[in-house]
């Protein structure tokens, strides 16, 4: 159970931290501990059987408030690459720029200075390492401190002190939070570290920001529920071949979408190449499959943990690269410069006499690569003189020990093997046995001539005087031979580490080259290909897909996906509002807008037949409630919460995608706040927005509408989709049509919808009635016929003004107060018809002085 557990706990919850003691009675002592953040200790026992997926990255938080926001500094490391960052920035009440470098850096452990649990800003900033399942390890204040720390670094950080004393004197806070990290990880009792890790200003703005609500929305990584591997983005993304690395990268680039066009461009060539060539993929594919760990094995030999099998498999894998290399040759396409570029010119460098050759050269004359067969890891003799002559003592001993089997047979007059055997044991060295059966035979010579050692059901063991000689100097020898292969083991894994920069570099080239594969593949074997996006910067251009699809929906057996066109267009459609019935595919539309720009921004082809990309900074994402009732956060309040970081974090080139928006409360304060979030991110925020809702009215806001009262002013950039139904008239049966078409939803299909669920007819029956009569009642009270149009369906709300409103509502308030006071009970039918029409008089001498009131007369 003990490899279930710690993956279970390591891997799975990420809450707990793991120690392990050994001992007995009252003598215990601690072996080795590990937390979500840092695995090292454990990497044997998680790794053993499986592939590592994700690095783990430690944060440490040193926040500081002030009367404007909150100065955060930030540094984190990455035990897996060995990187050391740190970066200093203002952020908000609810953390926006903290959760998304969460995100990106794909943090497992976070450290915080211990008082500070007990604010509320506090409260809010464990609420976003809450959300992105972050375990949260207070440490004492005194430990966030810089004080030595650029020596430190030095000890650690490769190259020369100075830009790294530049570095840290740059900022104020982020010195003390990476001096706790140093601390916690115990970076510095370990010397294999030394000189080892580099350290780097880590960029906010380099990467598509994404929040852990993004990421949730849009089904980034996969989570436990997932039904299949194809329920995520990077289990459907993920055919990469190498061990670990590739899933590595891939699970980096996921959370860390590009800006950058040019780069994102040479992605998208590259993998277009590898669509278009297929002898090429697949070929290369092939490869990249006998690839090992290559980051992991280096890690091991840094930290002197290493055998000769990691050696081996470093050689194994560096076999291959001239095969790489002479695959990539033979491509004569138009991307053949870049390709030459990005992986040609740095292999000849890696492969050549001073690098690669050199290590498998090592490995050649060190390693007996023939016993390998069967599974022994040994030196080879020829490697050291020393070895070489206890090897042939070895080998001379052991041929006069056999010789003197023979002879023993032969006195005894047994035959060799059958009935006299030669045993090796721990306890008693060489030594002959003779089965029971035969014993009687030869018992009188055995023990004249011999010493008997022990007798057992299988047999009796029994040794002489020259066999105990021999035995023993076949041991010793044994001993010196072993002892002489561990210092020789040792110096070849010493040497090893000294290509670490080299099977670094050579780490990043084969595993990006597995992961844009991996895309190649994926494009070029889904049943409906996929395209390569057009991108255009983020102030330049459009949105526009055609035939768009989600990639993991239609990825999914039972399904057989309908296509849709996304355009956001600058002035036009720039924010869309889609209505329609409940399953008819509004969510899964929307979500695939922002699954499609994500994967173009990561260099991937996207699922449509044609797609133009303005780049998005970031994209936000309020879909679907979950309550969060352990932290005392309603389902609306959580809305609220996650549009309250929308409002507040977007700018004109993010994405907003909004599914549902207002409905935790009642239905006109909904519709208010849906309504004003609205309107703000259209003229304030100005980005492109999908904007699923249940509101109807809220498709007044496109312009075309533009004749509701509801809209004083002109507002550009609206447009009203809606997810298509049919209702059979006769049966009344309701279709998903799961087409998007332009133009707003004519009715609602709630009713239909709960028929669907077998709802008892009364039930349904009566939700008609009711609904009919509000729908009346509130086109009646709101909306008047005006005299001049009495056209069909053209109900327009007549303008009253608000002194007239509450002159008017005030009288008829007195009326309804005065008619309920009438002691009706006591009154007989005449009186109390009397008393009403004087009330009644009295409220139509009013009426003459507020319009308002005169429709009810």
């Amino acid at each position: 159970m003990f490899e279930t557990i710690t993956r279970d706990l390591l891997l799975e919850r990420t809450d707990h931290t793991l120690e392990l003691y050994e001992g007995s009675g009252s003598n215990w002592r601690l072996m080795k501990s590990a937390s979500p953040g840092n695995l090292s200790s454990f990497e044997d026992v998680l790794f053993a059987n499986n592939e590592m997926q994700d690095t783990p990255v430690v944060v440490a938080l040193l926040p500081n408030f002030r009367e404007n926001g909150c100065t955060v500094g930030f540094s984190y490391v990455d035990l897996t690459k060995r990187i050391l960052g740190l970066v200093e920035f203002l952020d908000d009440s609810h953390f926006t720029n903290v959760e998304s470098a969460l995100v990106a850096l794909g943090c497992k452990e976070c450290l915080l200075p211990l008082e500070s649990g007990k604010s509320s800003e506090c409260r809010t900033l464990s609420d976003a390492l809450t959300r992105c399942g972050v375990m949260v390890t207070e440490r004492k204040k005194t430990e966030f401190k810089a004080r030595d720390l650029v020596q430190d670094l030095g000890r650690l950080v490769k190259g020369s002190i100075e830009p790294v004393r530049d570095l840290v004197s740059g900022f104020e806070f982020a010195p003390a939070a990476l001096g706790a990290l140093l601390s916690y990880a115990e970076l510095l009792a370990d010397e294999g570290n030394y000189g080892n890790y580099s350290i780097c200003r880590y960029n906010l703005g380099s990467f598509m920001r994404l929040d852990s609500a993004a990421m949730r929305a849009l089904n980034v990584l996969e989570s436990k529920t997932d039904a299949n591997k194809n329920f995520s983005l990077f289990g459907l993304m993920n055919r990469t071949c190498t061990a670990g690395m590739g899933k590595r990268l891939l699970h980096m680039w996921l959370k860390q979408p590009l800006l950058d066009i040019s780069e994102i461009n040479s992605r998208l060539d590259l993998v277009q190449a590898f669509v278009e060539d297929t002898e090429l993929r697949q070929d290369l594919r092939q490869h990249l499959r006998r690839i090992s760990d290559i980051e992991r094995l280096m890690r091991n030999i840094q930290r002197t943990r290493a055998g000769l099998q990691h050696i081996v498999k470093l050689y194994q894998s560096s076999i291959r690269v001239p095969h790489i290399k002479s695959a990539l040759e033979k491509y004569d396409g138009q991307f053949s410069s870049l390709i030459k570029e990005r992986y040609l010119d740095p292999f000849e460098l890696l492969t050549d006499d001073d690098h690669l050759n050199k290590f498998i050269a090592l490995v050649e004359t060190s390693v007996d690569l023939d016993q390998l067969e069967n599974g022994e890891y040994m030196i080879s003799p020829s490697y050291d003189d020393a070895l070489a002559t206890l090897k042939s003592e070895q080998e001379s001993l052991e041929r006069q020990i056999h010789n003197l089997h023979k002879q023993t047979a032969f006195d005894l007059d047994l035959p060799v093997d059958k009935a006299l055997k030669l045993d090796k044991g721990t306890q008693f060295g060489h030594v002959f046995r003779i089965t029971k059966k035969e014993e009687p035979k030869v018992r009188k010579k055995i023990s004249t001539q011999f010493i008997v050692l022990e007798t057992r059901k299988d047999g009796v063991k029994f040794t002489n005087t020259k066999l105990k000689k021999l035995g023993d100097q076949y041991q010793k020898v044994l001993e010196e031979y072993k002892n002489c292969q561990k210092e020789l083991v040792n110096r070849v894994v010493q040497t090893t580490a000294t290509f670490s920069e080299v099977f670094e570099h050579l780490a990043g080239f084969l595993s990006e080259l597995d992961v844009l594969l991996s895309f190649a593949d994926l494009a070029s074997s889904c049943p409906t290909p996929y395209t390569r996006p057009r991108i255009t910067p983020p102030d330049v251009g459009d949105i526009v897909l055609e035939g768009s699809r989600h990639p993991c929906v239609e990825a999914q057996d039972w399904v057989n996906f309908i296509p849709n066109d996304c355009r956001l267009v600058r002035g036009k459609s720039w924010f869309l509002i889609i209505t329609g019935p409940n399953m008819g595919g509004k969510s899964t539309f929307i979500r695939q807008v922002g699954v499609n720009i994500l994967m173009a921004q990561v260099g991937c082809f996207v699922p449509c037949e044609k797609a133009s990309i303005s780049v998005r900074d970031c994209i936000f994402a309020r879909v679907g409630a979950g309550d969060c009732q352990l932290r005392g956060v309603s389902t609306f309040m959580q809305e609220m919460l996650e549009t309250a970081s929308i409002l507040k974090g977007a700018t004109e080139n993010s994405l907003v995608i909004i599914d549902e928006l207002g409905r935790g409360t009642s239905t006109y304060d909904g519709f208010g706040l849906a309504w004003a979030i609205c309107e703000h991110i259209v003229e304030v925020i100005k980005a492109p927005t999908l904007f699923a809702t249940h509101f109807h009215e809220l498709t007044a806001l496109a312009h075309e509408n533009g004749n509701y009262e509801l809209q004083k002013k002109q507002i550009v950039g609206v447009a009203n989709y809606h997810v298509s139904a049919h209702i059979d008239s006769s049966s009344r049966k309701l279709t998903m049509l799961y087409k998007v078409e332009p133009g707003a939803c004519d009715q609602s299909f709630g009713i239909h919808v709960a028929e669907f669920a077998n709802f008892p007819e009364s039930v349904v029956a009566l939700a008609r009635e009711k609904a009919a009569e509000l729908e009346d009642f509130s086109l009646t009270s709101i909306i008047s016929t005006d005299a001049g149009q009495e056209q069909e369906g053209s109900k327009r709300k007549r303008g009253y003004d608000a002194d007239d409103i509450s002159r008017g509502a005030a009288k008829a308030h007195k009326f309804l107060k005065e008619f309920a006071e009438l002691p009706l009970e006591t009154m007989d039918l005449k009186q109390a018809l009397q008393q009403v029409t004087k009330l009644k008089d009295d409220l139509q001498k009013d009426v003459n002085n507020s319009e308002w009131l005169q429709q009810f007369f």
